[in-house]
C-alpha cells in the first residue's frame, strides 16, 4: 500500500471514497433517525447526543458499496447498514464504561456526560432494536450471522478484558482480540451485503475475507496512532490504551526486543496503567515497533484488495479498494 508522498497524487478523503454510496447513506441516516426513536426521554437525548458525535460510519458504509458493487438493488440494505451501526454503538457505550473512558470523537463519552447506568442500558437498548429490525427483514440467515457476531464481539471484549494490565499478551492473543472485537463486525458487515446480493459462495468468501482484513488494518492503525499520532486529529488523548492498561501491538512487539531496563520500564506502565507514556513511547519507537505494526496493517490492508479480484469494476468495488489504501494511510 502506497501513502501520499510530496509530488504523488493526493489521496482521497473518506468522504470522497463513500460518495458513490451518498443516497445510501442519506437513506441510512434516515432509518437511523427513525429507528432510535422512543418515549422514553433519556434514550432519544442519549441517541440525539452519539447521533451528533459523527463518526466515520465505516461498517455500515462498507454493507452499502459491497451490496452495490455485487448488483444489489433492493432497500434492505439500509435496515441491515442501520443494524451494523446500532451495534457497534452499543459496544462503543459498554467499551467506554469499562474503560471509564471520558473522551470519544474530540467530546465528553456518554457514560461521562450522562453516567455509567444510563450508557449502558442505552448500549442494552441498541442492542435489542437491532435484533427488532433483523426480524423485520424476515432473512434467518442474516439474523444468524448477526446474532454469531455480536456473541463474537461480547468473547472478545472479555478476552480484551483479562488481557488488561498484563505484560505476558502476546501478538497472538492481541490478533484473537481485534478479530473478534474489531474485524468481527466488518467481516458480518460485507457477508450480508454478499447474501442479500444473491452471491455465490465463493464470492461471498471473498467478500467476509475483505470484511475480516480491512478491519484488523484499521484496527492495527488505530493502536500505532494511539503512539504516534496527533491528539487534535484523533479527537483522544494519545496513551489511552496504555493508561487503561492495554498492551497493544506496538507495546507488544518493543517488549519482545528491548533490553532488561526498558522492558522493565514497559512492563511497570501496563501493570499500573500509564507511567511516563512520553518515555514509554520513545522506546517503542526506538524499538522499530511503529514500523512493523503499520507493515503488518498493510499486508492486511492488501489482503483485502486482493479478496476484490473477482467483483466486476464498477465505482463501488473502487471505493472499497480505496478504503484498504486510506486504512493504513490515514492519520487520524
Amino acid at each position: 500500500m502506497q501513502t501520499a508522498t510530496a509530488g504523488s497524487p493526493r489521496l482521497p478523503t473518506l468522504p470522497e471514497l463513500l460518495a458513490p454510496a451518498a443516497a445510501d447513506m442519506s437513506a441510512l441516516d434516515a432509518v437511523i433517525r427513525e429507528r432510535l426513536g422512543s418515549d422514553v426521554a433519556l434514550i432519544r437525548t442519549i441517541a440525539d447526543y452519539i447521533i451528533g458525535a459523527g463518526g466515520k460510519r465505516l461498517r455500515p458504509a462498507i454493507l452499502l458499496l459491497t451490496a452495490r458493487a455485487l448488483g444489489y438493488a433492493g432497500t434492505n440494505h439500509h435496515q441491515l447498514a442501520a443494524v451494523i451501526e446500532f451495534i457497534h454503538t452499543a459496544t462503543l457505550l459498554h467499551d467506554d464504561v469499562v474503560d471509564e473512558s471520558d473522551l470519544r470523537r474530540g467530546r465528553a463519552t456518554a457514560n461521562a456526560a450522562f453516567g455509567n447506568a444510563a450508557s449502558v442500558l442505552v448500549g442494552d437498548f441498541l442492542y435489542s432494536r437491532s435484533f427488532q429490525m433483523m426480524v423485520d427483514v424476515g432473512s434467518l440467515r442474516v439474523m444468524r450471522m448477526l446474532a454469531d457476531a455480536t456473541n463474537r464481539i461480547a468473547e472478545g471484549e472479555v478476552l480484551q478484558l483479562l488481557n488488561v494490565h498484563d505484560p505476558s499478551v502476546t501478538e497472538p492473543r492481541y490478533m484473537q482480540v481485534i478479530e473478534r472485537k474489531t474485524s468481527t463486525l466488518f467481516e458480518a458487515a460485507c457477508r450480508i451485503a454478499a447474501v442479500l446480493a444473491g452471491a455465490g459462495a465463493d464470492v461471498e468468501a471473498r467478500c467476509a475475507r475483505y470484511g475480516m482484513a480491512l478491519g484488523s488494518a484499521f484496527q492495527i492503525v488505530d493502536d500505532v496512532l494511539d503512539y504516534s499520532g496527533n491528539t487534535g486529529d484523533l479527537g483522544k488523548r494519545l496513551g489511552d490504551d496504555l493508561r487503561e492498561g492495554k498492551a497493544t501491538l506496538p507495546l507488544i512487539h518493543a517488549l519482545a526486543r528491548v533490553q532488561a531496563a526498558d522492558r522493565s520500564v514497559l512492563e511497570a506502565a501496563i501493570r499500573e496503567g500509564g507511567g511516563d507514556f512520553v518515555a514509554v513511547a520513545e522506546i517503542v519507537k526506538r524499538s522499530g515497533s511503529i514500523e512493523y505494526a503499520q507493515t503488518l496493517a498493510e499486508s492486511f490492508a492488501a489482503a483485502a484488495a486482493d479478496a476484490l479480484t473477482p467483483l466486476p469494476a464498477t465505482i463501488f468495488k473502487r471505493s472499497l479498494l480505496n478504503l484498504a489504501e486510506f486504512a493504513v494511510s490515514r492519520d487520524r
